[in-house]
């Protein structure tokens, strides 16, 4: 199966769309005009979160949450240098050896997206040996000027953010996608394109899909939208880093082996009632699934302890190289993560909601 250009079009877009942690703006425009037309109406939370509602006319229907999250991994100025310059802190999960000579582009205020380098010292000049390692509160932004004078001229101020320069790209195997913020426009794709699929179906349930803000700084926008929505369940949409690049039988998280069966992660444990009805939903339905384990986290571990604790459940599909300027995934992961979700939300109603809960 191939994706439709409608499909590539979006992923396009949104992987390319700036959206550092604590600026979402731009991503949750999109959204707005990709969710209303598929929505009976449109809530957003305090903090910026977004969600489409479908109401399923039934009496007293359960609530069900898609989140995604918005943001990608990024930077926020904050030091412009007499010489032009630029001092720069992560926002979000970086490693220094990913950025030394990585094009980035710093939005504006006035929402001008401005290119240049992460500096780095060349190897003839670096003191205390080759291999010594620049760590990010020493690297600089480079966007070619030559005074503090000038970095205001062009409209950059502290505070500003800034993100990879990076295209969307099909690669030569074209099953495979290179882009920026696959972590998590992912997320922010499948949420529409479930909604999507769903808009004509009658449901069981009322659900809710969107997209929080700031999950890369802690999962903060959940906490919020959840207390807002007050779901009975939850699936949470995120995209998780692949661990296949030596080809061991024993990686976890390999591209192209389907969507991802999160059992555990630092912020949540599956619940057994969950991992039981997720693995019946995807064999019923012959969604191509590998179990998966993380060190990081996702919004689900904000959301399954918020109000009273929510039934919580992760589809997932994982990216190479998240993280860093450029990544890649597999589209047929994507494929099956959209039929997983599809079909899990179609399940839920109320005794299945019981029975998530232990009742």
């Amino acid at each position: 199966m191939k994706l439709s250009q409608k499909t590539l079009d979006r992923m396009k877009t949104l992987t390319e769309l700036h959206g550092a942690p604590g600026f979402e703006d731009l991503v949750r425009e999109y959204l707005r005009k990709e969710l209303e037309p598929l929505s009976d109406e449109i809530i957003t939370d305090g903090l910026g979160g977004i969600f489409a509602v479908k109401k399923s006319g039934k009496k007293d229907a359960p609530k069900v949450m898609i989140a995604a999250h918005m943001d990608e991994v990024g930077f926020m100025v904050t030091e412009l240098k007499k010489n032009g310059l630029i001092k720069f802190v992560p926002l979000g999960g970086w490693s220094s050896d990913v950025l030394l000579s990585q094009k980035l582009k710093l939005r504006t205020r006035d929402d001008k997206e401005i290119t240049g380098i992460v500096g780095s010292v060349p190897i003839h000049f670096r003191k205390g040996g080759r291999d010594k390692k620049t760590e990010i509160k020493d690297m600089l932004f480079d966007v070619g000027a030559d005074s503090e004078d000038e970095l205001r001229e062009m409209g950059i101020e502290v505070g500003d953010s800034i993100v990879p320069d990076v295209q969307f790209e099909v690669m030569e195997n074209d099953e495979k996608l290179l882009a920026k913020a696959w972590d998590n426009r992912y997320g922010c794709l499948i949420a529409v394109e479930v909604l999507e699929t769903l808009k004509d179906v009658d449901l069981d349930c009322d659900l809710y899909v969107g997209a929080n803000v700031q999950e890369e700084v802690g999962l903060r926008g959940a906490k919020v939208s959840s207390n807002m929505v007050k779901p009975d369940v939850a699936f949470v949409v995120d995209c998780s880093p692949a661990n296949d690049m030596m080809g061991k039988k024993d990686d976890t998280g390999k591209i192209g082996e389907g969507t991802l069966l999160r059992i555990m992660d630092r912020t949540m444990i599956l619940s057994k009632p969950m991992r039981e009805y997720m693995i019946d939903i995807a064999e019923q339905n012959n969604i191509k699934y590998q179990y998966y384990t993380s060190p990081g986290g996702t919004d689900a571990g904000s959301i399954h302890v918020s109000n009273e604790g929510v039934i919580s459940g992760v589809v997932g599909i994982c990216a190479r190289y998240i993280h860093t300027s450029h990544s890649i995934i597999d589209y047929n992961d994507y494929i099956e993560a959209h039929k997983f979700l599809s079909e899990l939300v179609q399940g839920i109603d109320s005794d299945v909601v019981k029975t998530l809960n232990g009742n």
